[in-house]
């Protein structure tokens, strides 16, 4: 199978650069050209959840994790190259221990997204050699005026 260029690029900032942001405009972008696909959309949700949750929005970050949740959980267990159960499984976590976080706050933990499909392992990885990180990462979104990070 063949892999979407926007879609490796959203595992490489989660996984790699753990950039939440970059993320969501990246799968984003993807989303929309997938006719609003709701797993896309699922796992856009995934990265912004996060997002808030590590930048103190816990009430955005539960919110998106929980909407994440609900969506994912009604696909296979190994979806578009990643154990997506696995996946699940820690969103439904993170989104229940964020309803309770008054009562019991905790520090702030990443998700990795593990990659099951070979293709997809040697698909990211090269576009990891050539999708520079973004270093500070953007904490809002970018003035048109700039350039993206792509190497060049």
């Amino acid at each position: 199978m063949a892999y979407e260029p926007l879609y490796l690029e959203y595992l490489i900032y989660f996984n790699r650069d753990r950039d939440y942001f970059e993320c969501h405009e990246v799968l984003e972008e993807l989303w929309l050209e997938q006719q609003r696909d709701p797993l896309y959309k699922a796992l856009l949700q995934v990265a912004v959840g996060l997002y808030h949750f590590r930048n103190a929005n816990v009430r955005g970050g539960r919110i998106m994790l929980r909407q994440s949740y609900e969506v994912l959980r009604g696909y296979p267990a190994v979806t578009l190259g990643i154990d997506l159960a696995k996946l699940v499984h820690e969103v439904g976590e993170y989104a229940a221990r964020l309803e309770a976080y008054e009562e019991q706050p905790f520090l702030y933990y990443d998700l990795t997204i593990r990659i099951v499909d070979p293709v997809l392992e040697e698909a990211a990885g090269m576009t990891a050699q050539s999708l520079k990180p973004q270093l500070p990462q953007r904490r809002g979104p970018q003035r048109p005026d700039r350039p993206r990070h792509r190497a060049e």
